[in-house]
């Protein structure tokens, strides 16, 4: 028995998550061949603005105008999908920051408060994505045990707190960013699909090369491939011995920095990890999945005034949008250090490509 849910057929929250006022759900607009653009990043917006917390999510409580406008600048910037500032809303992040894990429920409810707020203010069909991030650190399962690592049922209960949270505030998918670990992206898959909103899981990656063959392997920092994260989701120890991959609608990339690659960074990150995840979805045949596409804007640096600037310019990321649209990425975006300036270069990118 975990958190009081026994049942294997949890009843999905449907009637708690409607969106209300759109053309269309979610799960409906996945089904359109128009690429989808997400927004951009959330923390390094908050610095940019002079706002530095112990966590982020303590910007919807203290800073709730600046949130606001963060989600209108990159609405007006032409993104058609935000994501709420619930990063890293869960109790466990909120402990390690010192501060009040029961705080967690009313942060979350509060970011897609604001969420909603910037899109009534808009007056625009605009989606809000309900961000899931990992746990602050390694899991059971990864770990081996609990000495080092945050026992399983800790993350999950973390996860299920947010997750249900987002879905009852009416968020129209949940999107698991950032996972280092393919067996916590597995963990909140399960806890994800009782809410029966759609899915999508993003891991971040790292350069990796095969010793044996020399071929370039994008891995996780637990050593997951694209190729283990499929096979994670389809046989596990986390879903009562249900293939998760069933519940799961977009699968993607997200983040990402290597300190000595800038062909492996940012945008070429991006394109080369669709890539290999195109390629992994072939070899097992799966079929009907979306793909998505959020990375950084290149490596952080500091500048003169010691200030953390990226490398990345708009115009530099947006030129690498058709490859990116071309090579199967359907959700577009950028993560840290990318602005409603790079969401807005994406958009002409995006609109371009398809006038011609």
């Amino acid at each position: 028995m975990e958190g009081g849910y026994t049942e294997r057929n949890v009843k999905p929250l449907v009637h708690l998550t409607e969106p209300q006022g759109k053309i269309k759900n979610f799960r409906e607009r996945l089904k359109s061949d128009k690429p989808i653009l997400y927004d951009g990043g959330f923390g390094s917006q908050l610095f940019a603005r002079s706002i530095e917390l112990a966590n982020s999510a303590l910007a919807n409580e203290l800073h709730p105008d600046t949130v606001i406008d963060i989600h209108s600048d990159y609405i007006n910037a032409g993104a058609e999908v935000i994501g709420t500032n619930t990063f890293v809303a869960s109790p466990l992040h909120l402990e390690m920051a010192g501060q009040d894990a029961l705080g967690a429920q009313r942060l979350t409810r509060r970011a897609v408060q604001h969420a909603k707020a910037a899109v009534a203010r808009s007056g625009k069909e605009v989606y809000i994505a309900g961000s899931v991030g990992p746990s602050p650190g390694a899991i059971e399962a990864d770990s081996g045990d609990t000495t080092f690592g945050i026992p399983n049922d800790d993350a999950r209960e973390a996860h299920k707190l947010v997750i249900h949270t987002l879905a009852e505030e009416g968020v129209d998918f949940l999107c698991l960013e950032t996972m280092f670990s393919a067996k916590e992206a597995a963990i909140a898959v399960d806890v994800a699909r009782e809410a029966g909103l759609p899915i999508a899981v993003n891991l971040t990656y790292k350069w990796t090369k095969e010793r044996r063959t020399g071929n370039i392997i994008y891995r996780t920092d637990w050593g997951n491939s694209p190729t283990d994260l499929l096979d994670i989701l389809m046989n596990n120890d986390f879903s009562r011995g249900d293939s998760l991959l069933e519940s799961v609608n977009i699968i993607g990339v997200n983040c990402g920095a290597e300190s000595r690659r800038d062909e492996h960074t940012g945008m070429p990150y991006a394109i080369n990890g669709i890539q290999q995840l195109r390629t992994a979805l072939a070899e097992t045949r799966i079929d009907g999945k979306r793909m998505m596409a959020y990375p950084n804007a290149g490596m952080p640096k500091l500048d003169e005034n010691h200030n953390t600037v990226y490398t990345q310019t708009p115009s530099d990321m947006a030129s690498h949008v058709p490859t990116l649209i071309e090579t199967g990425a359907y959700l577009i975006g950028g993560c840290c250090g990318t602005t409603p300036k790079h969401i807005k270069a994406f958009r002409e990118a995006i609109l371009s490509y398809h006038s011609t």
